[in-house]
């Protein structure tokens, strides 16, 4: 089955059989689950929602089934068509709307789509509410409008540059200096909104681009997730034009990557610790990131004497944390920058702006500035067993194993030896457990992750 439906929304390949995979009669149930929740639980009598979408191929079918599902329920509609996933989180506060979707499987390939439901304050919905959702989905308790009751449509294309605006009116960013550093970047837009947005956004800066598939026509160039194996068409790009960086981002413009001014990856682990560092050289404080990222944001945050804390993965736990601890910036070890002074949400214009802004003050390379931070290196691996085996068990097993250790267990079992960590996670969807491991080097990294794979398979017998 290819329809994976979730407490963040709902996902799936286009075609195929209702129920199994992402259909237009799919589309239109969680779309209408998603109009009735807000319509029960914000009590308001006329209710509105922004939607946007990425630049994949079924999204303007998808977007017509969502928009017009909305306005059968006699919700109206902000239609910002072709966005990012960032831009309609901006957009939801400044609209003051109920709510928003946004239409985008975000680094899956071309075939997937997905609705990514937002509360009013722009920001993604916790585990209760997404439950709910799926409840009233699963029932099928949809009640629409009368015929003068129906939702109106209201067309607004502006929001990509109103997004750009805000970005650029940050106190932190510096136009000027970006300006004068004279910068040459090479874009990877992946043939989505991000080909648009980006490009826009460092002209105002004073950059000099070279667009590399930056047509947004849904053709994904390739896999449009922003790996080094993905990359080699940039790296190369950089280089040849003797660009200072080159700047990738995924479909919805959430994932932020860099390459080098020699070809080499800046590290989508590092992206965040870039911008953290010069965040809080201006303004000293907190940083969060999930449990599966980099050890070098914590050693960056120490030594701007700030507090650092990790919380379970997904954005929605990131963010909870980030709240509750005034973290002056977060996010995951993705490329996904949170920069709450903005939103509260992952968006790769404000790492773009930052870096930037950052690199014009550091007068260096970006394989300099790279260097300048702590070594670390991660090994990323996963276990397949068979239904009948007990992942919990196996889970507590390792947790015994070393309960001499700084142990968490919040999601799953993150162990934190003295160099190096291993966080342990079994997937909710198929009998795997992820292993993600991170040393001082690759070699360390993935020689833990070798030894823990073993003790797990010697407890699983197998």
């Amino acid at each position: 089955m290819t329809l994976i439906k979730s407490i963040s929304g709902i996902r799936g390949t286009i075609g195929g059989k209702v129920g199994d995979n992402l259909t237009p009669v799919d589309a239109v149930k969680f779309a209408a689950a998603y109009g009735t929740w807000l319509k029960k639980y914000i009590g308001k009598e006329k209710i509105t929602v922004v939607v946007g979408r990425d630049a994949r191929i079924s999204g303007p079918m998808i977007h017509n089934l969502v928009v017009n599902t909305l306005i059968g329920l006699g919700i109206d509609v902000i239609d910002l068509g072709l966005s990012t996933t960032p831009t309609v989180e901006v957009a939801v506060p400044l609209e003051k709307a109920e709510g928003g979707i946004i239409l985008t499987a975000s680094h899956n390939p071309k075939q997937w789509n997905a609705l990514k439901l937002l509360n009013e304050k722009g920001e993604f919905l916790n585990g209760e509410e997404g439950l709910k959702i799926l409840e009233i989905a699963e029932a099928e308790a949809f009640d629409f409008s009368d015929v003068d009751d129906l939702g109106e449509i209201m067309i607004n294309d502006a929001y990509m540059d109103i997004h750009i605006d805000e970005v650029l009116n940050l106190p932190l960013v510096d136009v000027d200096a970006v300006k004068a550093a004279k910068f040459k970047v090479v874009v990877d837009g992946v043939n989505s909104s991000g080909g648009i947005i980006i490009p826009r956004l460092l002209a105002l800066m004073g950059v000099e681009v070279v667009e590399l598939y930056c047509e947004p026509n849904g053709h994904f160039p390739h896999n449009p997730e922003p790996l080094k194996e993905h990359l080699t068409d940039i790296s190369e790009l950089v280089v040849k034009e003797k660009a200072d960086l080159g700047i990738v981002v995924d479909p919805d413009v959430d994932r932020l990557a860099f390459i080098c001014e020699d070809g080499e990856m800046f590290g989508e682990e590092y992206t965040l610790v870039a911008c953290a560092d010069y965040v809080l050289s201006k303004t000293p404080g907190n940083t969060v990131s999930n449990m599966s990222s980099s050890r070098a944001l914590r050693d960056v945050t120490n030594g701007h004497n700030g507090s650092y804390e990790a919380s379970a993965v997904g954005e929605v736990n990131v963010v909870e944390l980030m709240k509750k601890n005034n973290a002056v910036i977060g996010g995951e070890g993705n490329g996904g920058i949170i920069y709450p002074e903005l939103h509260y949400g992952r968006d790769s214009l404000v790492g773009v702006a930052l870096f930037l802004t950052h690199l014009a003050n550091k007068k260096m390379t970006v394989s300099a500035l790279r260097a300048s931070y702590p070594e670390y290196y991660m090994s990323k691996n996963k276990i397949e067993l068979t239904p009948q085996i007990d992942v919990d068990a196996i889970l507590v097993a390792m947790t015994e194993k070393y309960k001499n250790e700084d142990i968490t267990t919040i999601d799953g079992v993150k162990i934190d030896f003295a160099e190096n960590w291993v966080h342990l996670r079994k997937s909710n969807t198929e009998p795997i457990i992820r292993i993600y491991t991170e040393a001082a080097s690759q070699e360390k990294a993935d020689a833990l992750a070798l030894r823990i794979i073993d003790e797990i398979k010697a407890i699983a017998g197998i």
